[in-house]
């Protein structure tokens, strides 16, 4: 039976660099909510040699991730699963980037983990916006409704990014508590799943010089001064990054998130800090 990889958030950026640096002889699934953007990321996985399909897929919709699990189940054995799909505050207001960003990640895992097996890994990835809040803005307690009460979780993590004054750092604190949410529930679902031998972990990103890390790159811009070389990430250098972490061999890489922003987090916490 075939291998199967899938990537949400495929049509471009890292998760099309990640589907490149996979083996030829696993079948790519790109998924996505623009299917014009998918078919040309396709085609260009076609001409490099791989099988590859398109999938449109919501990842804030439950439904819609159940049918995109089916698809890739029905090609062959889904043995990993690299969700990229995600908003930047740029592109949405705070609830939407929450139901994407976070509920988004528990449809994602928990709807694929119904179709994996032993020896598959599941890469969620965050950012390092997860790790700028200071821990008494973040509603950690809150966390465990995402599995039990969407609409409270949801609501619990709005009333604390309105902490913020103006419409987009509202959306940027929203933004940060999706992806902290993000680091947290990976973690979980690694010991949750790891009963079947399918492993989780998450990666997080700085800001990237991808179409969403450009529209970030105003405001975002900020921590690039406290990364080591004072540069944004290339795309496929986060690819290369996704794909090692989705490789079947880092098998004891599991329950952590891989902090992936070039210094930027540990620049500003410690090395580079303002006195």
């Amino acid at each position: 039976m075939a291998n199967v990889c899938v990537i949400t958030g495929g049509g471009s950026g890292m998760g099309l660099e990640a589907a490149k640096l996979m083996p030829k002889d696993k079948i790519i699934v790109l998924a996505g909510r623009t299917v014009k953007k998918l078919e040309g990321a396709v085609e260009q996985l076609k001409a490099l040699g791989f099988e590859a399909y398109a999938k449109a897929c919501d990842t804030s919709d439950r439904e819609s991730v159940k049918e995109l699990a089916s698809f890739a189940a029905s090609l062959g054995e889904v043995k990993n699963v690299i969700n990229s799909a995600g908003l930047s505050p740029a592109m949405a207001d705070g609830e939407k980037i929450i139901r994407v960003n976070a509920l988004g990640t528990v449809y994602i895992n928990q709807e694929f983990s119904k179709v994996m097996g032993e020896g598959s890994v599941i890469v969620d990835v965050s950012s390092n916006s997860a790790y700028i809040l200071p821990s008494f803005i973040i509603p950690k307690k809150a966390y465990a409704l995402a599995d039990t009460d969407e609409d409270k979780f949801v609501n619990k993590l709005l009333k604390r990014s309105r902490l913020a004054k103006g419409d987009y750092q509202r959306s940027g604190f929203a933004y940060s508590l999706s992806k902290n949410f993000v680091v947290w529930y990976a973690k979980k679902c690694a010991y949750e799943y790891g009963k079947k031998g399918i492993r989780v972990v998450s990666l997080s990103p700085g800001l990237i010089a991808t179409d969403m890390g450009n529209l970030e790159a105003k405001d975002g811009g900020m921590l690039i001064p406290f990364s080591c070389e004072e540069r944004m990430g290339k795309p496929e250098e986060l690819g290369y990054a996704l794909a090692t972490v989705a490789d079947e061999r880092n098998g004891y890489l599991a329950g952590v998130d891989v902090l992936c922003d070039g210094g930027s987090t540990n620049g500003m916490k410690e090395f580079k800090k303002k006195k």
